[in-house]
């Protein structure tokens, strides 16, 4: 089955994985695993598949390890760090961070310089033959080169990188909440999202490169990281410190950030879009660092403008990355334009989540389509450019002309780039008001929309055909096999209605038409996005006018808090369709009714290993189980004053990964015994330990060496998070959220002589509500009582 990110469907849940997942190889039943069989077959079963629509195909997933494996290994490298060692280790963070900045400044401006060239010469030579009266002809020219750059993009998506299509942001939310999510950070990707946004971009489709932008960041970021792409990596000294999941987290939270800067030069706001929206976890460490890789992408986009002010970078004028600049307009209101601004915001929160709803069904209609095949993947996406094409080329013949007024400095009209007033097929000294909105790049189409002192530029009309137009675009536009953006659709939506609201106040309102379609998008992001604080900031810099402040923080909060009474975000929709475990950051309210005791209960039997394990035993557990973490257990140990003897000791968890390290070095011993701090230090070290690599299936163990054993002390996280088994599982959630788990232990809450140290593991699966809600129907009734209610 074949699947684009963009192309998302529901995934079944079914009774088959107790913890996490891993590897490529056949789903296996975990119900039937000896090693986890019952004696009594419970009733319930706590378990799901592992799975998400990933890229090209169903992938399985698994979560990552941000927590810090306090092994002998890691606390032995952590006392002997030299003064030196540590320097660079935070020299190398703030370097990378530069890089970051540095490179997507200079994607971005590639990006735009590229699109506003290839456009506004397809878009000039199409001017050029509807100007001489070839109406047909220039429409097979816009159409043609529509449809080319749309199978340019689509082919490269569909055959080289298909997790490059779609906007990449719910993959990001989900790696940075602990999803691995496959292939999302490649370097194919990487390309592909960069030359795919050009092509897509440029053909007129109804999306925009922001939300590439972001994912184009957070692969520059990723790829720094770990030095490169995985089959030519630089095994540079210095990147060991960050060959691990928690500081390669750090690198593509900045990632995310500059793709915000990138898109709207706005540094503050990617910085706390990245806080409010895409990353779970946050300290101030970060924020500097993400902060400062957002200046210097200002910088880069800073340079770049002025350096083509002089007309040295051919079409490109101001391009994408100043869309409405309002500094020298006087904003004026009073109290009683409080209420048009609160209409905005409620029409914002009820279109917003009429938008998530429709596109919710698109998608799963998309997904039948695309599991035909690639050439269907292909089809689709043409088809949507030629219906763009044909609407975006015929609607404004629909338009009346309109008479230019003298008494405007703007050239009218304008035949040549960028301007409200596009002659299109009227005659001289006359302009076409819905062309300049259509026939024109997106960035455009929003400076005329958002352009202020212009009351009586646009049609009522033109701004309606305009609104239910780019409305039906956005909904098929996005899911075809490209690079897509939702933030420009959705932009041009609300200002079409936003404008519209201020034509219908008339002289009732101080606020310029141009504020009230500003105001407008805003409310259309915030009622389907539901982002407040980064979009408030995003548009007082793409506006420059703080005076803007309050209505936008008004129109906001209306908007978000209507949107979340009628349905979830846009990206939370799209995170649950793909089948990825993000886990939210507020509990259900029925959790507090459930203990982790009884998930415990629900599942599996937990396996445990011995601190001095025989080889056969670790062979077995690792052929017949898929768990990621295995506790490890003591017994028999020298009692400490007032315990029993022969007390159980709960020594730590051992990870999947460690174990198929000690088999693929054959670290064995030939008698039970516990091993000596240097001897481990000999065959491994900490930064070996922390990365992800290494499969069992490439093990190869002889009989002889089955009959050996393996002190798996010195592997072991001697500190990991344990939960007693009374505690909520909405306190047990909160907690592996926030901290950034991968596996929670849960501890008896009596402690009786012959009874195992450890009563469960809880993974992400395990919290998911719907799993929850399978192996406990009850608890299902309970919430639709709190729905009532």
């Amino acid at each position: 089955m074949e699947e684009d990110p963009s192309q998302v469907a529901e995934t079944t849940t079914t009774t088959t994985s107790s913890v996490e997942g891993v590897g490529e190889g056949e789903e296996r039943d975990l119900e039937s695993n000896p090693l986890n069989q019952p004696l009594l077959k419970r009733s319930r079963t706590l378990s799901s598949n592992p799975l998400a629509i990933v890229g090209a195909k169903v992938s399985h997933i698994e979560s990552l390890d941000y927590e810090i494996n306090e092994n002998d290994l890691f606390k032995h490298d952590w006392r002997s760090r030299s003064s030196a060692q540590v320097l660079q280790y935070i020299f190398l963070k703030w370097s990378l961070a530069f890089l970051v900045g540095l490179l997507t400044g200079l994607i971005a401006t590639l990006i735009n310089l590229a699109v506003e060239n290839i456009a506004g010469y397809k878009l000039l030579a199409v001017s050029g033959l509807v100007e001489k009266k070839r109406y047909l002809t220039g429409f097979i020219y816009l159409t043609t080169a529509n449809f080319v750059l749309t199978l340019f993009a689509a082919f490269l998506c569909v055959c080289f990188a298909p997790t490059a299509a779609g906007p990449g942001i719910p993959e990001i939310k989900a790696y940075l909440n602990g999803v691995d999510t496959p292939n999302m950070f490649g370097a194919s990707t990487l390309i592909v999202k960069i030359f795919g946004s050009i092509g897509a971009v440029s053909a007129g489709l109804d999306l925009g490169k922001e939300g590439p932008l972001v994912h184009i960041g957070s692969c520059i970021a990723s790829l720094l990281g770990q030095g490169g792409p995985e089959n030519y990596r630089i095994k540079w000294r210095w990147l060991r410190y960050f060959n691990n999941d928690r500081d390669r987290r750090d690198l593509i939270t900045c990632g995310a950030s500059s793709g915000v800067c990138a898109a709207f030069r706005a540094p503050v706001g990617g910085v706390l879009f990245s806080l409010e929206e895409v990353a779970t976890w946050w300290r101030s460490a970060l924020l500097w660092r993400t902060f400062f890789s957002t200046a210097v992408v200002a910088v880069v986009l800073r340079a770049f403008i002025e350096y083509c002010n002089s007309g040295k970078c051919g079409l490109f004028g101001r391009g994408g990355l100043i869309m409405f600049d309002v500094s020298d307009v006087t904003v004026t209101y009073h109290a009683m334009d409080i209420a048009p601004v609160a209409l905005i915001g409620l029409i914002g929160g009820v279109l917003g989540s009429l938008y998530n709803h429709l596109l919710h069904k698109v998608l799963r209609v998309y997904n039948l389509i695309n599991q035909k095949g690639k050439i269907h993947k292909l089809l689709l996406s043409l088809s949507v450019s030629l219906f763009t094409s044909i609407c975006l080329y015929c609607l404004p013949f629909l338009a009346t002309c309109s008479p230019c007024d003298s008494s405007i400095t703007e050239t009218c009209p304008t035949n040549g780039r960028t301007g409200n007033f596009k002659q299109f097929n009227c005659p001289d000294g006359y302009y076409n008001d819905l062309a300049s909105l259509l026939f024109t790049t997106n960035d455009d189409a929003v400076r005329n929309i958002f352009s202020t002192n212009t009351a009586t530029e646009f049609h009522p009309l033109s701004l309606l055909i305009f609104f239910g137009l780019y409305y039906i675009l956005g909904l098929i536009t996005f899911g075809i096999a490209v690079p897509s953006g939702l933030f420009l659709p959705i932009i041009l939506m609300g200002s079409a209605y936003g404008r519209l609201l201020g034509i219908a106040m008339g002289s009732y309102t101080k606020i310029d038409q141009g504020l009230y379609a500003v105001l407008g998008a805003a409310s259309l992001m915030a009622g389907s996005m539901r982002m407040t604080v980064s979009l408030c900031v995003i548009f007082l810099e793409l506006t420059n006018n703080l005076l803007l402040l309050p209505i936008t923080m008004i129109v906001l909060l209306i908007a978000k808090s209507v949107g979340d009474c009628i349905n979830p975000s846009i990206y939370d929709i799209i995170l649950h369709l793909k089948g990825l475990p993000f886990l939210d950051a507020n509990p259900e309210p029925w959790m507090r009714n459930l203990t982790v005791g009884e998930l415990a209960d629900a599942k599996p039997q937990v396996v445990t290993l011995r601190g001095v394990e025989k080889v056969a035993r670790i062979v077995d557990v690792l052929r017949n189980t898929t768990h990621n973490g295995f506790p490890v257990v003591d017994e028999g140990v020298v009692p400490r004053v007032g315990l029993a003897i022969g007390a159980t000791e709960l020594h730590g968890i051992v990870l999947r990964a460690h174990l198929v390290k000690v088999l693929k070095k054959k670290w064995f011993l030939q008698e039970r015994r516990r091993t000596e701090e240097w001897e481990v230090r000999e065959k491994f070290t900490w930064i070996e330990l922390a990365e992800r690599e290494g499969k069992f299936e490439e093990v190869a163990v002889t009989n002889d060496e089955m009959e050996m054993y393996v002190d798996l002390h010195p592997l072991t996280n001697t500190t990991p998070y344990t939960v007693v088994e009374s505690m909520s599982v909405a306190k047990a959630m909160v907690l592996f959220r926030q901290v950034g788990l991968r596996h929670m232990l849960i501890v008896p809450k009596y402690q009786a002589a012959g009874v195992s140290p450890v009563v469960g593991i809880l993974t992400r699966q395990d919290l998911r509500a719907y799993n929850i809600l399978t192996a406990f129907p009850h608890l299902a009734k309970s919430k639709e009582r709190e729905k009532g209610n």
